[in-house]
C-alpha cells in the first residue's frame, strides 16, 4: 500500500505564520508572543521558521476568544489550557484503561467455569 503525502491530521504543521495569522485573525507577532509564552508550540522548519497546525490555528482562536469575550489574562489562559489538555489526557487514559478491565474480565469469564 503506498503512503498518502496529503493524508494530513489536525496535528500536521503546514502554515507559515503570516498564514496562521491570517487564518486566526491575529498579528503575527501576536502569534510570536504566544509561542514564546508558552500558549501555542508550533512545529519548525529546517531554518527555524514556525509551521502551525490545524489545531494550532484553533488553540490561537479560543486563546483569543478567552482573552477578548472573558477578560482573562494570559496567565490565566495559560493556566485553562494546561488543565484541559491534563484533563483530556486523563480522559484518554481512562478509556484505555476500562477497555483493558472489560478485556481482562472477558478472558476471565471465558477461563472459568459457570458458578
Amino acid at each position: 500500500m503506498e503512503a498518502n503525502y496529503f493524508d494530513l491530521s489536525d496535528d500536521t504543521p503546514v502554515y507559515v505564520i503570516s498564514v496562521a495569522a491570517q487564518l486566526s485573525g491575529l498579528h503575527p507577532q501576536t502569534l510570536r508572543q504566544y509561542d514564546r509564552l508558552g500558549l501555542v508550540s508550533p512545529g519548525r522548519t529546517a531554518g527555524r521558521g514556525r509551521l502551525y497546525s490545524t489545531r494550532d490555528i484553533m488553540m490561537l482562536r479560543e486563546v483569543q476568544r478567552l482573552s477578548q469575550e472573558e477578560g482573562i489574562n494570559l496567565a490565566g489562559i495559560k493556566r485553562i489550557l494546561t488543565l484541559e489538555n491534563e484533563a483530556m489526557r486523563l480522559r484518554d487514559e481512562n478509556h484505555r484503561l476500562r477497555a483493558e478491565v472489560a478485556t481482562i474480565r472477558a478472558l476471565i469469564q471465558y477461563q472459568l467455569p459457570p458458578a
